[in-house]
């Protein structure tokens, strides 16, 4: 039994390895975008729309409607990026009832890297929001001892979206794995659902830190930077 899509190889030539989960992403990945390409290919304005359409305007409604519910203002403009990760993940976690598809996600370098986009992203929606000297001074509040604190921090929340996305995707593809192989075939079909719905779960779970951590970026040199309400005596 694998533990994880890296030690299934289908082509290595020295250092270089062709893995399931290289595979997979790609593979993925390109369905997303085939399927965005066509469903986007001819939209419609009036009252007749695709049933595609219909879809993706619920995902999309639904994605705004959480980021601006996280306290983002212009939630349009983290769009193309939480809902990226959050289509990618869902998307993982709902192929694995295709029969010998392993989820990439279940594989840590996968987590680390969705992990590092969201460590990029947040310093540069900051910048973007607060200047490059507002968002570096805000790592330096209240007071400039904080500075080594506030990096610690940024490190650390990226290794724990890590480990969270892979722990419990690749506890669930595990878990399913060993029911298939010790009882009927009913059984592991109930575990499949709600492996599915796991999986939906880690993917709004994780878009939604992302989003917090986002707007915590953006908000925090503002906040201390706004004037005290209390009247001068």
């Amino acid at each position: 039994m694998r533990l994880t899509p890296d030690a299934w190889i289908f082509w290595q030539y020295g250092f270089f390895k062709l893995n399931a989960t290289i595979v997979f992403t790609w593979a993925l990945m390109t369905v997303l975008v085939l399927g965005a390409a066509l469903i986007t290919r001819r939209l419609a304005t009036g009252h007749q729309r695709s049933r595609w359409q219909n879809l993706l305007e619920i995902v999309v409604t639904a994605i705004v409607g959480q980021i601006n519910d996280v306290g983002l203002q212009q939630p349009h403009r983290y769009l193309s990026f939480l809902g990226t990760l959050f289509l990618f993940i869902a998307a993982a976690a709902l192929a694995t009832v295709i029969p010998g598809y392993e989820p990439p996600t279940a594989s840590l370098s996968t987590t680390v890297a969705l992990a590092l986009c969201v460590l990029v992203a947040v310093p540069l929606f900051g910048i973007w929001g607060q200047g490059l000297a507002g968002y570096l001074k805000s790592y330096m509040q209240p007071t400039p001892i904080m500075l080594p604190f506030n990096l610690i921090s940024e490190a650390s929340r990226t290794l724990a979206l890590a480990v969270r996305l892979f722990g419990n995707m690749m506890s669930g593809a595990m878990i399913i794995a060993i029911l298939l192989s010790i009882t009927p075939f009913v059984f592991p079909i109930v575990m499949t659902l709600l492996g599915l719905l796991t999986g939906m779960v880690q993917a709004y779970i994780f878009t939604i830190l992302a989003a917090v951590y986002i707007a915590a970026a953006t908000r925090r040199s503002k906040a201390a930077n706004a004037p005290s309400s209390t009247p001068d005596t």
